[in-house]
């Protein structure tokens, strides 16, 4: 029973199970259901629309096409395959990404297994198992996707170093390549190759790995700097490049107090486990272990470029925390390895995570409140065809929208009595405005051909019956 205790495949694989609960759940969470469904709708638009993987289009396309300039679409169109397969449904997202990021687990700790201990294999991918990532790595987001896709790849890296042979250098481009496609942020694990170029490996398996590292940034360059702006430019819609550093820098500046809550509360769901990843600061600055230090400190300071790129959304969104948790957690997990008695190393993972996970499950379940939404389809089917545009006031989250399955605009509460707002969504095609009564009590001047306790629906080419 101990070994199989101390097996991470087994800890994984159970958290992995514990995970699945509520793993067919439509997107109704609280927690970042706009994000998630934005990927769905590029998911189901490439099987209902089109299928060029280079043209990402979501629902939201204010009378448009809908393309849209956004991360590399692999997680839609791994959807999309299996949706061409299986016919589509909402929860496909929710595991692939959690199949995904449980095979990068395995490939952190053996990374980590490279370099430490299996005591500190043990305690840093069950740190990271409760942290962010327990809830994240079952949503429909790239954030856990990428960077466990980043793991692969790093680690065929290392091995190509170690023993050579070309099917590692290839896996080692691959992943990679797909990882920081993928989602920019993934990147920064390259710096976990930096202080191997100083190690006493073959010069030429260096040099493989210092030019062959520039295909997945050549690639990643293309498709962010070059065909999203040009997407962006050609169909209309708003593709976010981030800020200069320097316009990001004054606002992470302004909102330092937000900024630091992503490390020391969202990084882990709770307050123990960062303490720890404190406490292993110090033991490391305290021990003076100088690839440790290279490593670590690459890895802050690209991040840190990555955070001041982002500017307002890394503190407005906790899951951009995501790309350093494992970094925290490995120094966390290398502080609670150095404790010698058994009983204190136990007490120390089980409080750790205890917290994180109590302060995470409610992301697993589904607010009765909520589920009306359910009904949108069905109501739109009722009183609309699926060409047809609607309205509905999202506020900003096209969530709605995306459960309706029509194609159109998200308005906020305060457009909905604005007539020249109706009169121009009316210009543009718009046939059917849907009203949320639970976000929005006002009425307009048009014909109501659907009405519930949650929601009214209006013929906007017709005038209200006399």
């Amino acid at each position: 029973m101990t070994k199989l205790f101390n097996k991470i495949e087994f800890w994984i694989f159970l958290f992995f199970l514990v995970r699945l609960i509520g793993i067919t759940d439509p997107p109704l969470e609280i927690g970042h259901n706009w994000r998630q469904v934005t990927g769905l709708m590029v998911a189901r638009n490439y099987l209902e629309v089109d299928a060029n993987i280079l043209l990402p289009r979501i629902d939201e396309n204010q009378g448009e096409s809908g393309i849209i300039g956004l991360e590399f679409p692999s997680l839609n169109y791994i959807y999309f395959v299996i949706s061409k397969i299986f016919n589509y449904t909402h929860w496909y997202g929710r595991l692939i990404n959690l199949i995904v990021s449980s095979i990068g687990l395995v490939f952190f700790s053996k990374i980590i297994r490279r370099f430490f201990s299996k005591k500190v294999v043990l305690a840093s991918t069950l740190f990271l198992l409760g942290s962010i990532w327990f809830a994240f790595s079952r949503k429909m987001m790239p954030d856990t996707y990428c960077i466990s896709i980043m793991f692969v790849g790093v680690y065929y890296g290392i091995k190509y170093l170690d023993i050579g042979k070309t099917n590692n250098i290839l896996l080692y481009v691959l992943f990679t390549s797909l990882a920081i496609l993928s989602k920019i942020p993934a990147g920064i694990y390259f710096a976990l190759l930096i202080p191997m170029m100083f190690w006493s490996f073959s010069k030429i398996r260096k040099l493989v790995i210092v030019s062959t590292t520039l295909i997945p940034i050549s690639l990643t360059y293309l498709w962010y700097f070059l065909w999203n702006p040009h997407l962006s430019k050609t169909y209309g819609i708003w593709y976010n490049s981030g800020n200069s550093i320097p316009e990001g820098f004054s606002e992470i500046i302004s909102n330092l107090s937000l900024v630091l809550k992503n490390f020391y509360f969202h990084s882990f769901s709770g307050y123990i486990i960062f303490m720890f990843f404190l406490f292993g600061l110090f033991q490391i600055i305290r021990e003076r272990n100088r690839m440790l230090t290279i490593s670590i400190s690459a890895l802050s300071l690209i991040f840190m470029i990555y955070i001041f790129k982002s500017g307002f959304f890394f503190y407005h969104h906790n899951y951009y925390i995501i790309p350093f948790v494992p970094v925290m957690a490995l120094i966390a997990g290398r502080f609670i390895a150095s404790i010698n008695k058994k009983w204190v190393f136990v007490t120390c993972i089980v409080l750790g995570l205890s917290e994180s996970i109590l302060n995470q499950q409610h992301d697993f379940f589904i607010k009765e409140s909520e589920k009306y939404k359910l009904e949108l389809e069905s109501i739109a089917d009722l009183v609309s065809s699926k060409d047809d545009l609607i309205a509905i006031n999202g506020n900003a989250n096209p969530q709605q929208l995306y459960l309706s399955h029509r194609k159109g605009w998200t308005c906020r509460d305060s457009e909905i009595t604005d007539v020249s707002f109706i009169n121009e969504l009316q210009k543009k095609g718009c046939r059917y405005l849907f009203l949320n009564k639970h976000s929005c009590d006002k009425s307009i001047d048009k014909k109501i051909i659907f009405n519930n306790v949650n929601y009214t629906v209006y013929d906007l080419n017709t005038p209200p019956n006399p």
